[in-house]
């Protein structure tokens, strides 16, 4: 290391370990034409073990110490690795460590732009602000994310991840920063837009079928081109990708499907031009599906695919699935459920129900039909339900439920309620319904009502191996971003009712958690 990369030593006059021990007399001695560097007589202190560097004008000289930055003397590759550990922020920041920091940063395998925009209360906080500053600070991430890409110098990447508000206004600088992604070999592809915040801005993005090497045959048909632009081989690294509120279409979503040979997961939120998507014989290393939100979809056909896990939030819509033997993991929730729900998921997930081993289900608004044959849920381990606490018959559907699920183990039951706690019908009860697996039950968004209150009674007195259960008056759910004062205030309400009336009520053998 050269003298000008080396740190020079200055007197220590701090408690930063055992002292050296002086000598009467002089015990530093300042090497006369090395200006800043000292000579320790001893130097016994608790820094880590030091290095004698004898090199260039120091070389020969006894007792002449410097410290070495051996982190600076690493490998390209190496420091790249590290600084894609980093937030990209801190990342950037490292360029003003030295002249071989400076460029290091630009490499960096994972492209986060994270603003923290999807975390906690900031959606809301940015949806109250007037809409020329949300214009503003969109064009100021937008402009953020265009100079990172242009100065950008490694060969790959292994995450693309663009989080804020943004529409078709910003078409061009996306258009680039996917390009960009593509051409590096991404792994992750994350675009979150939130453009919904806006009721003015009703134009999502679009992603762009050129890209794709699609061209378009006749309205909404779009057919592989005869000249591809060339940039669609880039997706042969792709395993993940998140779309939010970015528009695709039917014929761009199966081709990610279909010719994305290693894509194992895919989420698409809030993409208002999917109208039929045919999910047949899709990649075999698909194995996690979600779609939510895709206010336009009216059918839905999946067969012949490994997927694992399958997600759907939405209309409710006609929904196929066969020959899928891999799948244990399904949860639906139709925005407005039909009264029939019940026997409707019987029917559409009929090939699947025996194997599954997670079910979320929202069964709000749903009657119970004492006459509908419940389907069996033999391998079923973990069931998770919303319901609606003050239903009459919402003991009838839980016990329907436990029936079926014979090796049960740990059931969610999230708490909605229909009528305000001064106008509420007493609930019917149901037969004890003996389980003799479920071990853990969990109550979300627990009220101080008694229709609550009998649910739990009820799971008690059922499950006869019952070892621990959670209330979380949390209603996340509902309100997902920030609840109010009014919700915060129904939360500690419940958390002291929770402790008075069911803690004292629980076997000395089953634990009590309250959140």
């Amino acid at each position: 290391m050269d003298q000008s990369d080396s740190v020079p030593m200055v007197k220590y006059d701090r408690n930063l370990g055992k002292r050296c021990r002086r000598s009467e007399g002089k015990n530093l001695e300042k090497n006369e034409g090395e200006k800043g560097v000292y000579n320790f007589v001893k130097f016994e202190c608790n820094l880590g073990k030091r290095h004698r560097c004898c090199e260039g004008k120091n070389e020969g000289k006894k007792g002449v110490y410097n410290l070495l930055d051996r982190i600076s003397a690493l490998p390209d590759e190496i420091l790249v690795s590290i600084l894609s550990l980093l937030p990209l922020k801190e990342a950037a920041a490292t360029s003003i460590l030295s002249r071989r920091w400076q460029y290091v940063w630009m490499s960096t395998m994972v492209l986060n732009f994270d603003a923290n925009f999807d975390v906690g209360s900031n959606i809301c906080r940015f949806g109250a602000l007037e809409r020329k500053l949300r214009e503003l600070e969109s064009g100021r991430y937008v402009n953020w994310v265009n100079r990172v890409v242009e100065q950008h110098r490694g060969p790959n990447i292994e995450e693309f991840r663009a989080c804020f508000q943004l529409d078709d206004r910003f078409t061009s600088s996306i258009d680039k920063w996917i390009q960009f992604a593509i051409e590096k070999g991404v792994t992750t592809l994350v675009l979150k837009f939130f453009s919904q915040l806006d009721s003015a801005s009703l134009n999502f993005y679009a992603f762009p079928h050129k890209l794709l090497g699609l061209e378009k045959k006749c309205l909404n048909s779009y057919i592989p081109s005869l000249h591809p632009c060339g940039y669609k081989v880039g997706f042969q690294f792709l395993k993940v990708l998140h779309f939010q509120w970015v528009d695709v279409t039917d014929e761009v979503l199966e081709y990610f499907l279909s010719n994305c040979a290693v894509l194992e997961r895919v989420t698409v939120y809030g993409a208002k031009s999917l109208v039929n998507l045919r999910v047949v014989r899709p990649s075999a290393a698909l194995k996690h599906l979600a779609i939510g939100a895709c206010l336009g979809l009216q059918g839905m056909e999946i067969c012949e695919a490994n997927l694992v896990s399958f997600k759907y939030n939405g209309n409710v819509i006609n929904l196929l699935l066969t020959n899928v033997p891999l799948l244990v993991e399904v949860s639906i929730s139709y925005i407005s459920n039909p009264y029939a729900f019940i026997e409707l998921f019987s029917s559409q997930l009929s090939c699947c129900l025996s194997q599954l081993e997670i079910l979320t289900l929202k069964i709000t608004r749903a009657d119970y039909n004492p006459k509908h044959v419940f389907p069996m849920l033999a391998n079923l381990k973990h069931l998770e339900l919303i319901v609606h606490a003050d239903y009459r018959l919402a003991l009838h559907h839980l016990a329907s439920f436990l029936k079926a699920s014979p090796f049960l183990q740990r059931l969610v039951l999230k708490l909605d309620f229909i009528m305000s706690a001064w106008d509420i019908e007493k609930i019917k009860k149901a037969a004890k319904c003996p389980h003799h697996y479920l071990k853990v039950v969990e109550i979300v968004g627990y009220r101080a009502r008694a229709s609550a209150v009998d649910h739990i009674l009820f799971l008690i007195k059922s499950a006869t191996a019952l070892e621990k259960i959670v209330i979380d008056p949390r209603r996340r759910w509902a309100y997902p971003y920030e609840p109010g004062s009014r919700e915060l205030t129904d939360e500690a309400d419940a958390r002291e009712d929770a402790v008075q009336l069911i803690k004292t009520k629980l076997p000395s053998t089953v634990e009590f958690v309250c959140l």
